[in-house]
């Protein structure tokens, strides 16, 4: 007689799945959140009904006996984080939590030490994430700024496009101001190529339209209080005009 099968939760009691050691430069720091915030309150998403979890900075779990790998940003779509999420199994991303890589992972480079290029890409390639980003502004270890890998099979390849047509996302070097800071960032941009706006810029945008609207109805409103004048000045009434329309 078969038996259905058990499911068996990992012990995690004695990983460490947070450190509390700061360790991020004000660049960096920056950085991340300009490519989290965005996709929360601007990004249409990857589709309708459709979840995604965007993290900066955040412990990725593939095995139980390994230490984690923690991405300057990572995305991962159709999955939820658990409602009690201060527990320590769901605090951080577990693999055989979330039951699958996350789709794209970013790595910032700031010095020569962090092996982006090599045993990091390999991790991203063993966990079968299947994007892998990295952003090197000063070229330190990359010849561009903008290095964008491709999964295929078990390794790497390097992608020439900046778009991800299975996240209906792309990125591109945008120069420009963030919190003050005027500089080249990477940023998000949708499918067809444009800047995803941070709320700030969507709340901006949306005033500058508002206005816009306003404008063109208050020279419809002159436009129209000329015309009046000069059918008085030829003797005929507006108001009766308007009725016999």
């Amino acid at each position: 007689m078969s038996q259905l099968p058990v499911e068996i939760t990992p012990d995690i009691s004695d990983l460490i799945t947070e450190d509390d050691t700061p360790v991020d430069n004000l660049p960096s720091e920056k950085q991340q959140r300009l490519l989290t915030e965005p996709l929360y309150s601007s990004w249409a998403g990857p589709g309708q009904g459709r979840s995604f979890l965007a993290a900066a900075n955040v412990g990725v779990f593939y095995m139980v006996r390994n230490p984690a790998i923690v991405p300057d940003m990572f995305l991962s779509l159709d999955v939820e984080v658990h409602q009690d999420w201060w527990k320590k199994e769901h605090r951080s991303y577990f693999i055989w939590e979330f039951g699958k890589p996350p789709d794209l992972a970013i790595e910032i480079v700031s010095n020569r030490e962090g092996g982006e290029d090599g045993e990091k890409k390999k991790k991203y390639a063993r966990m079968k994430v299947d994007y892998y980003v990295i952003y090197d502004p000063l070229k330190q270890v990359m010849e561009e700024a903008l290095t964008i890998y491709r999964l295929r099979g078990f390794e790497y390849e390097k992608q020439e496009s900046a778009l991800f047509p299975t996240l209906k996302l792309g990125l591109t070097l945008w120069e420009g101001a963030f919190e003050g800071k005027d500089t080249i960032w990477l940023r998000w941009t949708d499918e067809d190529g444009e800047i995803i706006p941070t709320g700030k810029e969507r709340a901006e945008q949306e005033r500058q339209r508002a206005e816009q609207a306003e404008k063109l109805l208050e020279e419809e409103r002159q436009r129209a209080a000329r015309l009046a004048g000069m059918l008085r000045q030829l003797g005929q009434d507006p108001n009766e005009i308007k009725r016999q329309k």
